[in-house]
C-alpha cells in the first residue's frame, strides 16, 4: 500500500521548493514519484507545429516520495505515515498524534 493517495496535502522537505504545500494531483508508482501542481516546476520549450502554438511553457515535474511528508489533517503538522489494522481493514496512522488519517 503506498503512503500518499491524491488529493493529500503535502509539504516539500528537500530541494529547491522545501517549505512549500500543495495537493497531490496525480501518482507515479513505478517511479515512486507525485505531480504536485505548482511545485518542481521547470520550462519547456515548445517548437510551433501545425497550428499549435510555441512557446515557453512551465510544466510540474514529478517529485519523489522522499522528498514530501504528508501534512496531517488532525494536527496540522508535516509527518510520516505508519499503518494499523482496525476492524481487519489497513489504516494510514499520523505518526506525531497517533490518529487517522483517512476519516470518511
Amino acid at each position: 500500500m503506498i503512503k500518499f493517495k491524491i488529493g493529500d496535502t503535502v509539504k516539500v522537505t528537500l530541494g529547491k521548493d522545501k517549505g512549500r504545500e500543495g495537493k497531490i494531483e496525480k501518482i507515479l508508482v513505478e517511479e515512486r514519484s507525485a505531480i504536485i501542481p505548482a511545485v518542481n516546476i521547470y520550462k519547456k520549450h515548445v517548437k510551433a507545429v501545425e497550428g499549435k502554438k510555441g512557446g515557453i511553457y512551465e510544466i510540474p515535474r514529478p517529485i519523489s516520495f522522499t522528498k514530501i511528508a504528508l501534512v496531517c489533517p488532525k494536527c496540522k503538522k508535516a509527518t510520516r505515515i505508519g499503518f494499523r489494522f482496525i476492524a481487519d481493514q489497513k489504516v494510514r496512522v499520523c505518526r506525531k498524534c497517533k490518529k487517522e488519517v483517512d476519516t470518511k
